[in-house]
C-alpha cells in the first residue's frame, strides 16, 4: 500500500485543499491520503476559526483517508518547528511513502537548493545573517536578506518570497536533519495568494473566506480590532462560497453557523489576560516564542491591554512579526514552555498518534498503522497506558487546549461543553 502524507491547517477547508488532496494521490500514485492536523489552534498563533473535529470531517468527507492531530507545541510553533514537529510525526507513523506540499513555485529542486544551504549554513551565509540580524531586521527579513546576497543572481532567492514556498522549504530541511525516506513532491497553489483577502473565481485562500466568515458575525465581536459590520445575510455568504468550498463543507458551514463558530483572537482576551497578570517578566521567558525584552514590554503595557488582538499589535516592533507576538501570547496562555518541548525533541518528538477520524472505506489503513508505526496509536483518551511519562505530559497540554477552546465556543454561542474525553472519533 502507497501512503502520501499531507501536513495541513484546513482553517478553514475549500477548494484548494480538496485539489492538493487528489493532485497528491495522482502525482504519487498513492493508494490513501494521511493527513497530519493542526487541532484548534493554528501555525500563526491563532484559535482556527472552527473546531478541529469540523475541519477533519470536512477533510475526510472530500477524500482524507485518515486525520491525525498535531500536537499543540508544534501546531503553534515557528515554520521550522512546525515542520520538524509534522514531518517527524510521519516518519513516525511508519507507514508514509511521500509528502506532498502546495508551494508558489512548484520548484521542488529550487527550494530543495535552498533548504541545504540553510541545513548545512556555510560561514559566509551565517555571518551574512547575523549582521543582518545585529542591524534589527526580523529574522524572516534577515535570513532572506543573507541569502540573497549569498547566491547572489540566482533566481531560487526569490522563493523565499512567499509563504508557502517557505514553509516547503522546512519541510524539505526536517526531512534531511531526520534523515527520512519519504521522498517530497510539491503542486502549485491555484490563483489566489496566502495572504490575499478578496475571493478569486474557484480557488481563494483561506484568508479570505475567513474574512468573509467575519462578516457573518456581526451581531457577535469580530476578529477585527474594535470590529462591528453592517449586518450582512448569512445566506448571500453562503451563496458566495458556492464555489468556494465543496459542497458537504458548505453544508457544515451552514449547520454549525453560531453554533460551534466562528471563533476569534478576541474571543480568549480576558483568557489572556488574566494569565498575564498572574506573570511576573522572569516567568514569562519561561514560555515558548517569549523573549527577555517582550516579556518586558509584556509587562509594561499591560495596563493598556484592552483585547487580545489590540494587544498584539501594541507589542509589535521592527524586530518582532505579528506572528511571533501571537505565538508567544498564544504559548504562554497554554502553558506552553520552552523546556517541555526541548524535552519533546530531545526524547523522539512524539509519543503517541491520536487519530481524530478515518474514512470507512479506508479502515485498513489504520491496522496497517497500528502495526508499523514506532508510536502508540491513540484512538480513545481513556487508552493510554502505553503512553510514557512524557508523552502523557505532551498530552494532557493538547487535552486543555482543546478544553479551552471549547468553553470559548460553549461561551460564545451558549451551547453544551463536549469534554474532549467525550469527543468521539468521526468515522465517515
Amino acid at each position: 500500500m502507497r501512503i502520501v502524507g499531507l501536513i495541513t491547517e484546513y482553517n478553514p477547508f475549500h477548494n484548494g485543499h480538496e485539489y492538493h488532496i487528489q493532485m497528491a494521490k495522482e502525482i504519487t500514485q498513492a493508494d490513501a491520503v494521511v493527513v497530519i492536523m493542526s487541532g484548534d489552534y493554528v501555525q500563526r498563533g491563532t484559535p482556527a476559526i472552527m473546531p478541529k473535529y469540523l475541519r477533519a470531517e470536512m477533510a475526510l468527507k472530500c477524500g482524507a483517508s485518515a486525520v491525525f492531530e498535531l500536537p499543540i507545541c508544534y501546531a503553534t510553533a515557528s515554520a521550522e518547528l512546525f515542520a520538524l514537529g509534522a514531518v517527524s510525526f510521519l516518519e513516525q507513523l511508519g507507514i508514509v511513502d511521500s509528502l506532498c506540499f502546495g508551494s508558489e513555485s512548484n520548484d521542488i529542486e529550487g527550494l530543495q537548493k535552498i533548504a541545504n544551504i540553510l541545513c548545512e549554513e556555510p560561514t559566509e551565509y551565517k555571518n551574512l545573517l547575523k549582521k543582518n540580524l545585529k542591524a534589527g531586521m526580523s529574522f524572516p527579513v534577515a535570513r532572506q536578506k543573507a541569502l540573497s546576497t549569498f547566491l547572489g543572481c540566482d533566481p531560487s532567492t526569490s522563493l523565499l518570497n512567499d509563504p508557502n514556498n517557505i514553509l516547503g522549504i522546512e519541510y524539505l530541511k526536517a526531512l534531511k536533519v531526520l534523515n527520512s525516506n519519504i521522498v517530497p513532491f510539491t503542486i502549485q497553489r491555484l490563483e489566489s495568494h496566502y495572504h490575499d483577502e478578496k475571493l478569486q473565481r474557484n480557488y481563494s485562500s483561506a484568508s479570505a473566506i475567513r474574512s468573509l466568515l467575519a462578516y457573518s458575525s456581526s451581531a457577535i465581536e469580530t476578529e477585527f480590532t474594535g470590529g462591528t459590520f453592517d449586518n450582512i445575510s448569512f445566506s448571500n455568504i453562503l451563496n458566495s462560497l458556492e464555489d468556494q468550498v465543496p459542497p458537504t463543507c458548505l453544508e457544515i458551514l451552514e449547520d454549525y453557523h453560531k453554533v460551534l463558530y466562528p471563533i476569534y483572537q478576541n474571543d480568549f482576551s480576558i483568557l489572556l489576560k488574566y494569565k498575564l497578570l498572574n506573570k511576573t517578566p522572569q516567568a514569562l521567558t519561561h514560555y515558548m516564542d517569549v523573549s527577555e525584552e517582550l516579556a518586558y514590554r509584556i509587562h509594561n503595557q499591560l495596563n493598556n491591554f484592552f483585547n487580545y488582538k489590540q494587544f498584539c499589535e501594541l507589542l509589535k516592533t521592527r524586530e518582532l512579526t505579528h506572528t511571533r507576538i501571537n505565538r508567544a501570547l498564544l504559548h504562554i496562555m497554554l502553558g506552553i514552555k520552552k523546556n517541555n518541548v526541548e524535552n519533546y525533541i530531545q526524547n523522539g518528538y512524539h509519543f503517541y498518534a491520536r487519530l481524530l477520524g478515518f474514512r470507512k472505506a479506508d479502515t485498513k489503513i489504520i491496522s496497517f498503522i497500528s502495526q508499523n508505526a514506532s508510536i502508540p496509536l491513540l484512538t480513545r483518551l481513556s487508552d493510554t497506558d502505553s503512553i510514557s511519562a512524557l508523552g502523557q505530559q505532551m498530552l494532557h497540554h493538547d487535552i486543555l487546549a482543546s478544553n479551552l477552546y471549547e468553553s470559548v465556543v460553549t461561551d460564545k454561542f451558549k451551547t453544551a461543553f463536549h469534554n474532549e474525553y467525550k469527543q468521539p472519533l468521526l468515522k465517515v
